[in-house]
């Protein structure tokens, strides 16, 4: 990827309030959401597509509960592109695929939680079906006793199965 994001797409992935009110806080909270909403202010001062992705199930993070929002300190805005997902690949059952084709992207910016569900699982998704992906190193993270352990651990197992990573502040969008 060499820092180059023209093209690409912003997943912010499951960034919703249950997975907050977890009896484990978030691992590096602060800097976590600090992270994800540069991603997100720079992806929309350069017109790139911010999707924001929701897992939903039938007992937790329940569709229409305020669990499944989005976190309230999440920059947002009306340009963002919602889907709704039940699988840990955002992929799988959405039009994920879909709104990427018609948007001409072969190029995604993952980030949100969690590292070794969700995040891991959609990352592995977009490389099988073909698309570049970057994971956004310090801008995924979990709410666990090993948060720490699995964010450096699928970072490098993720980089070896073919992801680009870059820090938060090294993602530029191009308009």
């Amino acid at each position: 990827m060499a820092g180059d994001t023209k093209r690409a797409a912003l997943l912010v992935i499951d960034v919703q309030n249950g997975l907050f009110r977890a009896s484990t806080r978030v691992f590096n909270e602060k800097q976590f959401l600090e992270n994800v909403n540069a991603l997100i202010t720079r992806a929309h001062a350069a017109g790139a597509p911010v999707f924001m992705i929701q897992h939903s199930a039938d007992r937790f993070l329940v569709e229409g509960t305020d669990d499944w929002l989005v976190q309230p300190d999440v920059v947002r805005d009306q340009r963002e592109i919602p889907v709704h997902k039940k699988h840990g690949d955002s992929f799988e059952g959405t039009d994920l695929g879909e709104h990427l084709a018609r948007l001409g992207i072969r190029h995604v910016v993952v980030s949100g939680m969690v590292t070794h569900g969700c995040v891991k699982n959609t990352v592995l998704g977009a490389l099988k079906r073909g698309y570049q992906v970057t994971l956004v190193k310090d801008a995924h993270t979990s709410y666990s006793k090993d948060a720490a352990q699995f964010v450096r651990e699928w970072n490098e197992k993720l980089e070896q199965k073919g992801a680009g990573l870059r820090a938060a502040s090294e993602v530029v969008f191009q308009a």
